[in-house]
């Protein structure tokens, strides 16, 4: 992941391709087509794992594609996968060693620093719902990012993160890399809806005045913002096209 261009330190490896998860639902033969036309994109660099749920990982063709299984019902005896998904339960010394990444959804609530103390514990990493049926506020996810970096815990984000910028009530994954890179002024980045308050090129990645160098993003990228999860991989990156962002 690590660039001299703040792009590809912002962008790369951002986007875990999740095409049989809502609203796209693709049926696998569809979902598998999908991504392979992401994987030969120009934009493939922001490409990281293919999403799959455990239960339909026998329908994947034998292939060197990086998948992360979200755990619906216990991955089998012999199955590799580069990472697991799964929301927070009891027993977490039993997910640990499941694969080489494991995410941990944690609801974000009175127990939530107690959850992610647990997850520190045991070297797993934490996971949190950007959309779907709730829509945390900008002030409850700045509290989950806030206690993240305080423990210096790696974190993926899912659900409702299509769009680059907030609008219309939903959250944008600029705003949250933002509220990541720039510590400090979590919610003022989190609830930011003007699209001209980002910037993006190849020397730095720039909010409301301030300014984080390539090296800087892509240590915040490795250590603690590893991934969005999203249905479609097109979509964000369409957004991100039309912002001027992407590296031609």
């Amino acid at each position: 992941m690590e660039s001299d261009d703040a792009r590809r330190a912002l962008v790369g490896r951002l986007i875990d391709h999740a095409p049989t998860f809502p609203p796209a639902s693709l049926l696998p033969a569809e979902a598998l087509a999908e991504d392979a036309r992401a994987r030969v994109s120009p934009h493939a660099f922001a490409l990281a794992r293919l999403v799959w749920p455990a239960s339909r990982l026998d329908e994947l063709p034998r292939s060197e594609r990086a998948i992360s299984a979200v755990l619906d019902e216990p991955l089998r005896a012999g199955v590799a996968v580069e990472a697991v998904e799964t929301r927070y339960r009891e027993g977490l010394d039993e997910l640990a060693g499941l694969a080489g990444d494991v995410y941990v959804e944690v609801p974000i609530d009175d127990e939530l620093e107690k959850r992610l103390d647990a997850l520190a514990e045991h070297r797993l990493r934490a996971k949190v719902r950007c959309g779907g049926d709730e829509i945390p506020s900008d002030v409850e996810l700045a509290r989950f990012v806030r206690a993240c970096v305080e423990r210096r815990l790696g974190f993926k984000a899912t659900a409702g993160l299509h769009h680059a910028v907030r609008a219309n009530g939903v959250h944008g994954f600029l705003n949250l890399l933002a509220a990541v890179v720039f510590s400090g002024d979590e919610d003022a980045a989190l609830a930011e809806t003007d699209a001209g308050a980002f910037g993006l090129d190849a020397h730095a990645f720039s909010w409301r005045g301030r300014e984080a160098t390539s090296a800087e993003v892509a240590r915040v990228r490795h250590e603690l913002f590893h991934s969005i999860g999203s249905c479609s991989f097109f979509e964000p990156i369409e957004e991100l096209g039309a912002l001027g962002m992407l590296p031609a």
